[in-house]
């Protein structure tokens, strides 16, 4: 074989693993240190409160986003499927809604088929502003003692095999 042909291969092996957890994926800004997070309020399905604190121990993605906003509907299958397979990992996708109707919220849900994710909910957009929020959707990942570790304002698709590894880095870690 060839020095070409060896090195060749060498770079599509390298290029074909997933992200590890130290390069995160396209568009999402990392700190350098975890900064502190605000503990909002909002409200679950049935209009009970829960605050962040709620989560601790756990890492928690949590997306701002509206029935509203075509990218946040958009990406709202792949944070379900997210869910789906880390979830029970001391992980938890906490999608939080700022609609002021919690009806179309679950109408939303219910025609898209979300099956994993709660359904939570800040009708007065407090938390949004609490957070620094300047466009929808944004998703914070927040570690296990409640303070973010970075963030990505835009739609992604939170399933993909490179996101599920940068996560899966930080379940690791903590």
């Amino acid at each position: 074989m060839s020095k070409l042909a060896v090195i060749l291969l060498g770079l599509l092996l390298a290029l074909s693993q997933p992200l590890s957890a130290a390069e995160p994926p396209q568009n999402f800004a990392v700190h350098e240190a975890p900064v502190p997070v605000p503990d909002i309020s909002f409200q679950d399905s049935a209009g009970q409160p829960r605050t962040l604190t709620d989560f601790s121990g756990k890492v928690v993605l949590l997306n701002i986003w509206a029935t509203w906003c075509v990218p946040c509907r958009k990406e709202m299958p792949t944070l379900d499927r997210l869910q789906a397979e880390l979830g029970e990992s001391g992980f938890e996708v906490v999608a939080l809604s700022i609609d002021r109707d919690p009806d179309m919220v679950k109408q939303f849900f219910a025609e898209i088929g979300i099956q994993h994710l709660a359904l939570n909910i800040d009708t007065s957009s407090k938390a949004m502003f609490a957070l620094g929020v300047v466009g929808l959707p944004t998703t914070l990942l927040i570690d296990a003692k409640g303070k973010e570790i970075g963030r990505l304002i835009g739609p992604a698709e939170w399933d993909s095999p490179e996101m599920i590894a940068f996560i899966r880095g930080h379940l690791a870690a903590n």
